[in-house]
């Protein structure tokens, strides 16, 4: 547990999550990824500048320092322990856990931490198949590739789910549309259209929005 405010944590984490992706990371982008009006992200982030926490944005965007870089994947790490834990000892749905898993990631205590790590086994991923930052921070991420940009006739194994609402969730786990899935393209509508996948033997037709959503290992 840190001594930094509820605030500040919940940007450390949203911005090293960002820092992932391929774009840059903008005022815009974290407002949207926090649901904050665009003045509240520039004053927060000022204030992260001020702490060492973020470095003034550039041409890239805002980055994370080092040590913002550490403690965003700590708490990453926390979150994703977490939802392990409320799924697997507590049997909750992987749709349900993310909201809960933001309650527990500010109060664990590091030793706390490395006691759950280690009765879970050291989980590589959590339940949406996101990857668990080690204790030191590092993180081994996989080369993942969105569904949406799959040809006709290529295949893979669902690696994660980009997005974590309840509603996308429950949508995609009714279709069996699942971590570690084998899935297969089939057809690709044009201008646009929605993309025929094979599942399990089943064939569902998934818009682009959706499955740019589905990041998969090819």
């Amino acid at each position: 547990m840190s001594n930094r405010t509820h605030g500040i944590e919940e940007y450390l984490e949203a911005l090293f999550k960002l820092e992932r992706g391929e774009e840059p990371v903008t005022v815009k982008r974290v407002a949207e990824e926090l649901r904050v009006a665009p003045p509240s992200v520039s004053e927060m982030l000022g204030r992260m500048r001020a702490s060492g926490l973020v470095e003034a944005p550039g041409g890239a965007g805002v980055k994370l320092t080092p040590e913002g870089e550490l403690e965003g994947a700590r708490l990453v790490r926390r979150h994703r322990l977490s939802e392990r834990f409320l799924v697997d000892y507590l049997g909750m749905p992987w749709d349900a856990v993310h909201d809960e898993a933001c309650k527990f990631e500010h109060v664990l205590s590091p030793e706390v931490e490395a006691r759950l790590a280690e009765q879970l086994g050291d989980p590589r991923t959590c339940p949406h198949g996101h990857v668990i930052p080690q204790a030191d921070g590092s993180l081994a991420e996989e080369a993942l590739r969105p569904l949406s940009s799959f040809a006709v006739g290529e295949s893979g194994v669902i690696g994660c789910i980009a997005e974590e609402s309840g509603d996308f969730l429950r949508y995609l786990a009714s279709l069996g549309l699942l971590p570690d899935t084998p899935v297969e393209v089939e057809s690709v509508a044009p201008f646009g259209g929605p993309v025929l996948v094979r599942v399990a033997g089943s064939q569902y037709a998934l818009g682009r929005e959706v499955a740019g959503k589905i990041l998969v290992r090819a």
